[in-house]
């Protein structure tokens, strides 16, 4: 285990959510899910009761704690994109997989973590100030999913 690990509650599905990361991006993977040695509160003796996993090189610990806490948009996931095709790809997969689309390119999985999708263009013109920021800052908060297009049209005026 790492030193510095996220820790994500869920209510009991840690490994499919792991799972579902390592197969969606790059530098994840599931390094090993650990089974209860005995019975809990929510949940017995040879449930699953923590996965490790990583995202996108974060190191994470799933734990199956139960319905006691519920995910917020105090915590998400940003993922840089490089453009409008892995933008697309890690939106849909999210959105797609029982997700939900929010605004300005944030997303929720299945699970409830929320996740930024947010393309290097836009971090780039808000980095930028002045007009440029302005401009690509007032697209972004039209929109769902970012389109890069629109953010690289609203940088040059």
């Amino acid at each position: 285990m790492a030193k510095n690990t996220i820790c994500l509650w869920y209510d009991k599905d840690a490994e499919a959510a792991a799972r579902f990361y390592a197969e969606v991006f790059p530098d994840s993977a599931v390094h090993a899910v650990h089974r209860a040695p005995g019975d809990y509160p929510s949940g017995r003796e040879g449930d699953v009761l923590t996965v490790e996993f990583t995202v996108a090189g974060v190191a994470c610990l799933g734990l199956n704690g139960g319905p006691a806490f519920k995910h917020s948009e105090a915590f998400s996931f940003q993922i840089a994109t490089d453009d409008q095709e892995e933008t697309d790809r890690y939106w849909n997969a999210i959105v797609g997989n029982g997700g939900q689309a929010s605004e300005c390119g944030w997303c929720k999985d299945r699970w409830g973590i929320s996740w930024q999708i947010t393309p290097r263009v836009l971090m780039q013109a808000l980095a930028a100030g002045g007009g440029e920021a302005k401009r690509a800052f007032a697209a972004m908060m039209t929109m769902q999913k970012i389109n890069v297009a629109a953010i690289e049209a609203a940088r040059r005026g």
